[in-house]
């Protein structure tokens, strides 16, 4: 999933691809805290009161 493209996603874990060191990773959309990751430390999502804020590409989706 490119994009970043979240609709129709409503209680999800997605697989993020970290933007700066390619690290890929399980978390969950909804995050009510900050995600970083756990390669290089780069934030990957922060919480915005609703769906998280993704900085990373979607490259899967869990339901």
């Amino acid at each position: 999933m490119k994009g970043g493209n979240t609709k129709n996603m409503d209680k999800a874990f997605v697989k993020v691809k970290c933007p700066d060191c390619g690290n890929e990773q399980i978390i969950f959309l909804r995050a009510s805290t900050v995600v970083k990751c756990q390669v290089c430390g780069a934030t990957i999502a922060t919480p915005t009161g609703g769906k998280a804020d993704i900085r990373g590409e979607i490259v899967e989706v869990y339901s």
